[in-house]
This record gives C-alpha cells, sequence and structure tokens, in this order.
C-alpha cells in the first residue's frame, strides 16, 4: 500500500484499495499532515481564454485596449488581497464566541469564523493554560501583540488560510511554540521573527508567496519537519544548519537542481514534486532517507542513489526515465514509483528488482512497456517479481 504522505493517507477496503498517493507538499506536504490543493489558475491562465481573447481583440479593434488591461490585472491579480466577497463578524459577536469556554481550557479552536481581529476573543483570559489555538479559515490579517504575548504556555498555533502578509512581533513570547501553520497566506518570505520560536518543531508555510529559504538557522536543535510547498522558490539553500531534520516539503515550487542538502544527514523523507529538476543528483549525504518523492519534473535518468541504502519508497513518476537501473543495491525497498515515463520493455526487473525481496508495490502504468502491450503486462510483471504484492493500483492474488 503507498506509504502516508503529508497530504493523503491512502486506504481503503476493495480489492484495488491501494493506489498510488499524488504527494504535494503534503504535505503532498502532501502533508504525513496536511493539505496543500493545487489551483494550476493561480499561476497560469488556460490557453482557451487566450485564444478567446485574442478572437474579441480581431473582431472589435476598438476594444483593444480594454482587453489588454483586464489581461494585465489578471495576470498581476495574486498581488492584490483576496476578497472573497465575505465580510467579517461583529466584534459583540467575537466576544461571545468564548463565552461560554472556562479559563483553564487547553485548546481553541474557531474554524471558518469570519474573524478579523482577535482582540475580542479576550485571548489572555486563558493565558495558564491555552496550548493548542486553530484560527483556520478566517479573515485574519494581523496578529496584535497584546493578544499573544500572554500566551506563553502555547504549544500550537494553526493559521491555515487567513490573510496574514507580516508575522509581525506577536509570537516573541511563545517560547514553547512547537507546531506553527501559516499555509494558505499572503506571506512573501520565512518571516524573520520566528527567530526567538527556540522551541518549534514543525513548520508549514505551504501555499504562501514566499521565494527564498531564509531565517531558519535557529532551529538546528529543534525543526523535524519543514513545509515549504506551494510557493516560488527556485533554489535550495540556507538549511545547513539544520542538522536534526526529519522531513522536507518543497512541491510544486521552481527547482531545477538538488543542491546544499549534505548537511541534512537525519533526512528521512524528502519531497521535491513538481518542480523543474533534471537530475536525481546531490544525495550522497543522506544515509538515513527512507522515502523520496520526485514525480512530475523533467529528470532523464535513475541515478545518484549509491549511498541511499534505506530508501523504503521511491516515486520518480511523470519524468523522462527510459530505463530501471541503479537500483539493485536497494535491499530494504517496499514501493517503486515510476509510473508516466519512457520506459520501453520489461527487461530490466528481473536484473534490478528481482533480488529485492522486500519489494510489495510496483508502478509502471503509462510506460510504453505497459501502453504497448496491455493484454500480457501485468502477467509479464507477475512472472518478473514474483513477490510483489501490488502491480499499479491492483492488488496480485497469490495463489
Amino acid at each position: 500500500m503507498a506509504p502516508a504522505e503529508s497530504l493523503a493517507n491512502i486506504k481503503g477496503d476493495e480489492p484495488a484499495v491501494s493506489q498510488k498517493a499524488d504527494v504535494t507538499d503534503s504535505t503532498i506536504s502532501g502533508q504525513a499532515s496536511k493539505e496543500s490543493p493545487e489551483n494550476p489558475a493561480l499561476t497560469e491562465h488556460p490557453a482557451e481564454n487566450t485564444t478567446a481573447t485574442s478572437a474579441t481583440v480581431v473582431g472589435q479593434p476598438k476594444r483593444e485596449v480594454i482587453v489588454r488591461k483586464e489581461i494585465i490585472q489578471l495576470e498581476n491579480s495574486d498581488d492584490e488581497d483576496e476578497d472573497d466577497g465575505e465580510e467579517g463578524v461583529s466584534e459583540e459577536t467575537v466576544g461571545g464566541m468564548l463565552a461560554d469556554y472556562p479559563d483553564d481550557s487547553e485548546e481553541l479552536e474557531l474554524i471558518h469564523s469570519r474573524l478579523t481581529s482577535l482582540t475580542a476573543l479576550n485571548l489572555p483570559r486563558f493565558a495558564g493554560s491555552l496550548k493548542k489555538l486553530c484560527l483556520r479559515q478566517n479573515f485574519i490579517t494581523v496578529l496584535e501583540p497584546s493578544d499573544f504575548h500572554p500566551l506563553v504556555n502555547l504549544e500550537e498555533l494553526d493559521l491555515y488560510d487567513n490573510k496574514m502578509k507580516h508575522l509581525g512581533e506577536a509570537l516573541e513570547n511563545c517560547s514553547k511554540l512547537g507546531v506553527l501553520d501559516f499555509s494558505f497566506n499572503l506571506l512573501r518570505s520565512v518571516p524573520d521573527t520566528i527567530s526567538n520560536l527556540q522551541s518549534l518543531r514543525t513548520i508549514y508555510f505551504v501555499q504562501n508567496k514566499i521565494t527564498k529559504i531564509d531565517h531558519l538557522h535557529h532551529f538546528g536543535a529543534t525543526l523535524r519537519s519543514l513545509e515549504l510547498g506551494g510557493n516560488r522558490i527556485r533554489t535550495i539553500e540556507n538549511l545547513d544548519a539544520l542538522v536534526n531534520l526529519e522531513e522536507l516539503w518543497l512541491g510544486k515550487n521552481k527547482i531545477a537542481k538538488l543542491q546544499n542538502l549534505s548537511h541534512l544527514r537525519s533526512l528521512r523523507i524528502l519531497s521535491i514534486q513538481s518542480n523543474r529538476l533534471v537530475k536525481l543528483e546531490g544525495l550522497e549525504s543522506l544515509a538515513n532517507l527512507e522515502e523520496i518523492y520526485l514525480s512530475h519534473n523533467g529528470i532523464l535518468r535513475l541515478e545518484g542513489l549509491d549511498n541511499n541504502l534505506k530508501l523504503r519508497t521511491i516515486d520518480l513518476g511523470s519524468n523522462r526515465i527510459p530505463k530501471i537501473e541503479n537500483v539493485s543495491h536497494l535491499g530494504d525497498l517496499e514501493e517503486f514509483w515510476i509510473n508516466d515515463n519512457q520506459i520501453p520493455n520489461l527487461h530490466d526487473l528481473t536484473p534490478q528488482l528481482g533480488s529485492l525481496t522486500a519489494l510489495q508495490t510496483i508502478y509502471l502504468e503509462g510506460n510504453p512497456c505497459q501502453r504497448d502491450d496491455m493484454a500480457n503486462y501485468r502477467r509479464k510483471v507477475m512472472l518478473a517479481l514474483p513477490q510483489l504484492s501490488q502491480i499499479d493500483a491492483i492488488y496480485v492474488r497469490k495463489a
């Protein structure tokens, strides 16, 4: 069965229950924890819209200036504050939301409550006991220091899907904060003010507008999971201090090269799906790597895994790989996803994968070796790799 990703856990009860997860920082990230839904409309306009616009310009030349102005606004629309047409609730209504909660409450959740400000909630009332605060899917644009400075026992803060552009100094007293989620906001950089949060173990900054990995060197001793999927990052950098990092999720960015990973010797999970990679490289020092997700790139060859002997899951689906090679030494490999590549035949299955007794699942669909011989493909894979329990999304029936 396909392993849990940051975004999804594939489960079910039907015979074809186990399906390959499209792990996108999951979160993927496919996140083993967070949802990060893809929305291509955020980054590019459908071709049909371009065609329709061109037709309008040609047919009505006097309206050309107006049409072009509309296109410019669309292309830069992500620089504007998003307006979903809803209004925040009144301060009086906000003030009553937590009226029935005792002062010693350890967890508070106000999801989709149309909050624009938190002051009326009187959060300092819970300062002595509050550990987890969830404020998902609201309209919060700023965190006031007066609301958060007293919350010295706060351990988890979730502001997923709000309107935050800056963090400010509001959290400087939250020294116990271990989990911080600012996914689906409007951040343009990793906030430098998080440097005071010396207990951070998990950071989610999925689907913002971050262009550079920075301001994380303070967390070398504590940080275990970093999720920066769905941003505008072009270079893997400034991670050398994160020697205890175990999970790195960078899916759906603009990264063209695997580099600057050599200090991440504790890394177990690496996800860089939907980027611009063409070469599998830079992984020599990652001896503890167990799962690697590099689907939806432009990788040309299966290589560079000589030292990654603990690998259990390899996802190289939707690349441009023409041959299965350089994996026969991976004795712990359990799941091998290489669907939608350019593999012409099954000749390499036995020499490369036949001796891998731990191998349970392989995905080869979408390659020429499957498309060109659909009647016999599955039987041939079973004969070449009798240890398998799953081929593509279908379980193997054992005799």
